[in-house]
């Protein structure tokens, strides 16, 4: 797809899921052999065009997310490239067995996409929002993580996974009216985290819609000449391990921040790394609570877990002075 400014912000304004459905418009030309497997989700996913311009190349399971992945690895190993997609509950907590069997012990290799994860479904409850499916899918094998920070990098995240050699699970995250993060066309690499500021006094590890939150704290905490540097990691699995013990030096405060469960997610994956590394600084884990609290709008959810700037921005201040 061509990368502009004009297009970086209408995928912004419509968001990951609708940038999404169009990408793979653009990606069926270049790639003869890639299906779509759905689940009753054609118009939440953006398929709708792709569904009737490419209608061979367009699968709808109906609601049976467990034969999804069933049909999807069928169609892999007569090598098809093969793309699924469903709302994140249901395409991985729903299907956990099915990954297990089929991508992680026999190896098949598909891309799965996880519509609206963590909390911006906020309004239809927890059986909706999703803040398990990364730690669910961390303790599979051969599965790989990607949570896009923009609507941009969801098009380099899904297209990197089509070609990568293992399954890999993106996690699309935020709504309609994305922030853009980046603004420009780069290089993208799963499993390499990216640098998008510089710091010397904190950390911030984010994923997801989270980072142009992130952003934004960074830019507020300098005016207290709290120096903050902000990491992008896309991928949570593999973790880029490099970056994460760059910054194990001369920094007062390691922060990760996630729409997740606080367990097993971005902010253990990068827990694991310190834990090999003699005298980090401490970790402050800032994500969703560990409880499935009452429904509420996006901002309500987000507001309520503390995953507002100004709420971050008090808990980092409030660990600094422990």
């Amino acid at each position: 797809m061509e990368i502009n400014e004009k297009n970086i912000k209408l995928w912004s304004s419509i968001g990951p899921r609708a940038t999404f459905g169009l990408s793979m418009i653009e990606m069926v030309k270049k790639y003869k052999d890639l299906l779509i497997l759905t689940c009753d989700v054609s118009t939440s996913a953006g398929l709708d065009r792709f569904r009737k311009q490419y209608p061979e190349n367009y699968l709808d399971l109906g609601i049976a997310e467990q034969n999804l992945i069933g049909v999807a690895t069928g169609l892999a190993s007569e090598n098809f490239r093969v793309v699924t997609t469903t709302f994140a509950p249901f395409q991985v907590i729903r299907c956990c067995e099915q990954i297990k069997v089929n991508l992680g012990y026999m190896k098949e290799k598909i891309t799965m996409v996880g519509l609206a994860s963590g909390l911006v479904l906020g309004n239809l409850g927890f059986t909706h929002c999703c803040i398990e499916d990364i730690g669910i899918l961390r303790s599979i094998p051969n599965i790989k993580i990607i949570s896009p920070s923009d609507s941009l990098e969801t098009i380099k995240a899904i297209e990197a996974s089509i070609n990568d050699d293992s399954s890999c699970y993106v996690r699309l995250t935020g709504g309609t009216n994305n922030p853009i993060v980046n603004n420009m066309d780069y290089d993208f690499k799963i499993g390499k985290g990216i640098l998008l500021r510089e710091g010397k006094d904190i950390a911030i590890f984010a994923a997801g819609a989270c980072v142009s939150d992130c952003i934004k704290v960074a830019n507020e905490l300098i005016k207290e000449n709290i120096d903050c540097a902000v990491i992008n990691m896309h991928t949570i699995k593999p973790i880029d391990e490099e970056i994460i013990i760059r910054f194990t030096k001369n920094i007062k405060l390691i922060v990760t921040i996630e729409e997740h469960n606080t367990i097993g997610g971005l902010g253990s994956a990068v827990s694991e790394v310190l834990s090999k590394v003699k005298n980090t600084p401490q970790q402050l884990t800032l994500g969703v609570k560990n409880e499935y609290s009452k429904s509420g709008s996006y901002n309500f959810l987000k507001n309520y877990n503390r995953l507002v700037p100004d709420k971050i921005i008090e808990d980092i201040k409030k660990k600094l002075n422990e």
